[in-house]
Order: structure tokens, then C-alpha cells, then sequence
């Protein structure tokens, strides 16, 4: 049995498949420790997994503010010295870094202690922390295709990222069910990602009446503190009820995307990977102010692969027309389904567990007891 510690907080995107990658691990017979920051959308994501072992960390984002940016060199010193102290304390085997904040400390205090270390970047368009300390991980994970400058093509392994096991497809009707939603009526989900998305949140409320007439219910998915929660009710052409709840969080969102027969979202890739375990078509909507524009890089890859469509932010106004183009047209959401099942071939997570296993037991074997770089 070995020990690995997980760095994963911040986000959904990077908590999401550390929660993943910690019950693939304990499966196989491991300890793991997922490191968590303080936001809000951490605590609300970990209720769900009790038989896993959180510890909440410092640190904040980098930001360019003056104040913000001292704030943010304060705090990444502080986790630094917390994961060197805890690195000493559980002799973990092995560590694994999302991406993020919350991975930097733990990466620079896991090469100075010889500690066998991993990155994983899920955007098409490497993050800081990739990009900074890429170079001093034993092995760095990578989407198919992209490589990253002084990286060494010996330590990159290209994966996509690790899903949650409870993110299969459900049967439509079954899904709509467990919501309370109508199982006979078009549903358009709409998702702004775990930080919500204020610009989607206006546009479903902007569209409630002309979608309702249509006879599409809504489920609107719209970030902790990004709007006001319920139900709406309005009426189709012939009377008929149609429904729209909206949602700050949902800890069921295989349930919320089976449901669907088409979403809306942003293009984070924690959300296109469930998308895709789930088979749901999507129409995304790249936020413009992602670091680095990778949430476009992101969408403009998954159109390629044929499993959505694109919609830029400065687009809204024909947005509501796509969605009326795909969510009637059956031929073309059983097209993208079958894009999407192609694309989920691959099984990233076994791929990763197997992996990091191997690193683990080289780095024990060694009579350092520390992997050497180019492993």
C-alpha cells in the first residue's frame, strides 16, 4: 500500500477529478489525502464523500492587483511551509497536483523533500502552475496533443482527465424522475461551471417565456451566490405547463446532464469531460476572461471532435436560435451522442492509477529512496 496526497481544491475542474483519482486510488488499496482550499464550493463538493480524508490548506489565487498579488505571495509562502510539515509528517509515497493554487506549494515542497510528484493539466492551454513547475514533477499529464516548453517528453503522459465513478449515463426518463421534471417535454440545461456564470444566468431568465411557448423546460445550474433559487412556471402554445428551476449547486449532476437533451455551458474541462462520460450534446459558451483563453482552446477542440457546437459570449443573441436548430433535430443529437461515445473511449483514470503506482515503487526500489527526474 502506498500513500499519496492530492492537491485538488479551488475549483470544481480540479476538485472533481482529485475526488476521482482518490477512489481509484483506495480502490487499489491506498491512503490518499485530498488537499482542499478554504473556498465555499470545496466544502460544498467534499458533503458528498465522506469515506475520503480532507485537509483544508492556505493559499490564495495569483492576481495582478498590488494588494491582491502580496496577499497571494503571502499565503502561497505559508502553504508552502504547511505541505513541507505535512509531507514530513505522513511520508507520503507520492503526490499528485490539479493544477491551480493549491498545487505550486505542494509540488516546490514535494521536489525539496524528494518526494515523487505528478501534474495534471486538463485545458488545451497550460495553467501557472503547469507551466512554472512542470519541470520538476517526476511525470506531467497532458490532453492528447499538447506539449509544454521544458517539459521533458520522457515525464509527459498524455491523458484526459479522470471522471467521478458516479458520472455514467442514467436512462433519460429515469434522470427526469429523480429532478422532478417533466419526462414528455425538451429540456435545456444550462451550467455556468462551479463558480457560475452571471452572463447565462441572465440569458436563461431572458428566454424563460420564449422557450416555455416552445415546450422546453429549463434546469438552470447557476453558481453559489450567482442568483436567486426556484421554480418558474409558464405555458406553452397549447397551455401546457413548462417548468424552469434554478439552482446555485447540484452534488447530482449525472442525474442533471442524462437528464438533459441538450446543454448549455462553459467550456471548463472538468465540465466537457462529464459531458462527454455522460453523452450529453452541448452548445458551449467559452467564458472570454479565462486565464489564458483556454475555456476557447477547450470548445474549439470539442467542436472539432464532433461531440457540440460553439457560441461566443459576444454571440448571446443567437444563441437562443442554435438552441431551437439542435434540441428538435434528433438526427443531429443522435450524431453528436455517437461523436461523444467515441471520444470516452479511452479510460484516462486506469491509465493514470497504473502510473503512478509505478512511480511510487521506483521511487521505493531506489536506494535514495528518491525517483530521479527523468523517470
Amino acid at each position: 500500500m502506498s500513500k499519496f496526497i492530492i492537491s485538488a481544491g479551488g475549483t470544481g475542474g480540479h476538485l472533481s477529478p482529485g475526488i476521482a483519482l482518490a477512489e481509484g486510488l483506495g480502490a487499489r488499496g491506498h491512503e490518499t489525502l485530498l488537499l482542499i482550499s478554504q473556498k465555499k464550493v470545496d466544502a460544498r463538493l467534499i458533503g458528498k464523500y465522506p469515506h475520503l480524508h480532507f485537509r483544508r490548506m492556505p493559499g490564495t489565487g495569483f492576481a495582478w492587483h498590488p494588494w491582491r498579488l502580496l496577499r497571494c505571495a503571502v499565503s502561497q509562502l505559508q502553504a508552502f511551509f504547511f505541505c513541507l510539515r505535512l509531507l514530513r509528517e505522513t511520508r507520503a509515497d507520492g503526490i499528485v497536483g490539479f493544477g491551480g493554487f493549491t498545487s505550486a506549494p505542494l509540488i516546490a515542497a514535494a521536489w525539496l523533500l524528494g518526494v515523487p510528484s505528478a501534474l495534471h493539466e486538463s485545458n488545451r492551454v497550460p495553467g501557472r502552475a503547469i507551466r512554472a513547475l512542470g519541470r520538476l514533477a517526476n511525470r506531467v499529464y497532458l490532453p492528447p496533443g499538447i506539449r509544454v516548453r521544458g517539459i521533458r517528453a520522457v515525464a509527459t503522459r498524455h491523458v484526459g482527465l479522470p471522471v467521478r465513478r458516479e458520472f455514467t449515463r442514467i436512462a433519460q426518463a429515469k434522470a427526469r424522475a429523480t429532478l422532478g421534471l417533466d419526462p414528455n417535454q425538451r429540456l435545456l440545461v444550462i451550467l455556468g461551471g462551479s463558480q457560475g456564470a452571471s452572463a447565462l444566468n441572465e440569458w436563461a431568465r431572458s428566454q424563460l417565456e420564449s422557450f416555455a411557448r416552445e415546450g422546453i423546460q429549463i434546469y438552470c445550474v447557476t453558481g453559489l451566490g450567482k442568483g436567486r433559487e426556484g421554480t418558474l412556471t409558464a405555458k406553452t402554445k397549447s397551455g401546457e405547463t413548462v417548468q424552469a428551476v434554478f439552482t446555485a449547486f447540484s452534488d447530482r449532476m449525472a442525474e442533471v446532464l442524462s437528464a438533459a437533451d441538450l446543454v448549455v455551458s462553459r467550456a471548463g474541462a472538468g465540465t466537457l469531460a462529464e459531458l462527454i462520460r455522460c453523452e450529453t450534446p452541448v452548445v458551449l459558451v467559452p467564458y472570454p476572461q479565462a486565464a489564458d483563453d483556454h475555456q476557447r482552446a477547450n470548445a474549439e477542440y470539442f467542436e472539432r471532435q464532433g461531440g457540440g457546437v460553439v457560441v461566443a459570449q459576444q454571440r448571446l443573441g443567437d444563441l437562443h436560435r442554435e438552441v431551437l436548430d439542435i434540441i428538435f433535430n434528433d438526427w443531429l443529437l443522435r450524431r453528436f451522442r455517437g461523436n461523444l461515445q467515441r471520444m470516452d473511449r479511452a479510460n484516462s483514470l486506469e491509465l493514470m492509477l497504473g502510473d503512478l503506482e509505478a512511480i511510487a515503487r521506483a521511487a521505493r526500489s531506489s536506494p535514495t529512496g528518491r525517483q530521479p527526474l527523468a523517470a
